[in-house]
């Protein structure tokens, strides 16, 4: 056996013991989640997050997960009946609540709330095998809020529908004429930002990669973004701002670990972002686009370029 299989095997071994002494604690046993299935989970969750890590790093970083949360939530998307009753009574109601607070009408709100439970459950087949959108969520925050930010992002995916239907047909019965468009050539974009930006993107959270989607995408404002996710404006005011920042010098780093100079990686970064095809969702089909970032231009902290 050679060292990476060695390291492989050894690896499992860790996580089998590690979900042994914490199978009996997370009510794994009630949902019909064995050992075996939350070593693989433990295991899938740390090896996204740490990749190779000491052992002690990556007990640290198991236990500080919500595992009654994670269990129940995989549990669901596994098909687990009891463990959906249980999710439907702890939060039916909640996600009614998350609903109104975003769309503030009570219908609309339980529209939006009853939306996501085939999504939730996992009533869609791919290729034979289940999905639910809870085989995605972690541990590593609150379920609840985790299905604050999937509503949160359900209800932008549908403002977007909405507003590219309403505006074409409003048009139309204006009595709008649509011509066809003079071609324009392409706008020439390095490969290398496009790819250096959508590895700067992927390592975002999915809150905020729903914040910059919402902000500079959808042209929502502070206040609106706030409010969906329950949050003060002044929060999400900082948070856009610290994640431009920070996405400027991933994406400058990206640019310099792909050969570029510091001057040509500047050089690269003044074209107009609009003009790169970016993901800004949760990496989900629904969310990507001819177009993934900002609709309209957006000022760059000082002295500094976009993002």
């Amino acid at each position: 056996m050679d060292r990476a299989t060695q390291s492989v095997a050894d690896s499992l071994v860790e996580f089998q013991k590690l979900a042994a002494e914490l199978h009996a604690n997370c009510d794994a046993a009630k949902f019909g989640v064995s050992c075996e299935d939350l070593a693989r989970i433990l295991s899938e969750i740390a090896q996204k997050y740490l990749g190779p890590a000491h052992p002690s790093k990556v007990r640290e970083f198991c236990l500080s997960l919500k595992l009654e949360e994670l269990v129940l939530a995989r549990a669901c998307a596994a098909g687990n009946e009891p463990a959906w009753q249980t999710f439907m009574l702890r939060y039916r109601e909640k996600l009614y609540d998350i609903g109104l607070h975003i769309t503030r009408e009570d219908s609309a709100a339980r529209d939006l709330s009853d939306s996501l439970y085939a999504d939730l459950y996992g009533t869609v087949l791919r290729d034979g095998v289940r999905t639910s959108k809870l085989s995605s969520y972690t541990g590593r925050g609150s379920l609840e809020g985790w299905l604050r930010t999937v509503m949160a992002q359900e209800h932008i995916n549908r403002y977007r529908r909405q507003k590219r239907n309403v505006s074409l047909d409003e048009e139309t019965e204006e009595g709008a004429q649509f011509a066809a468009p003079d071609p324009e050539p392409a706008p020439v974009v390095d490969a290398r930002l496009q790819a250096a930006t959508d590895e700067a993107l992927a390592a975002l959270s999915p809150e905020d990669r729903l914040i910059l989607a919402a902000y500079y995408l959808d042209g929502r404002t502070l206040a609106e973004i706030a409010r969906m996710l329950s949050v003060h404006e002044s929060t999400i005011s900082r948070k856009v701002d610290k994640l431009a920042r920070a996405l400027r010098k991933q994406i400058l780093a990206g640019l310099a670990r792909k050969g570029m100079s510091r001057r040509q990686a500047e050089e690269a970064m003044a074209v107009d972002v609009r003009d790169l095809t970016l993901n800004l969702g949760h990496k989900r089909a629904q969310d990507s686009g001819p177009k993934a970032f900002p609709e309209k231009k957006v000022s760059a902290p000082a002295g500094e370029g976009s993002p």
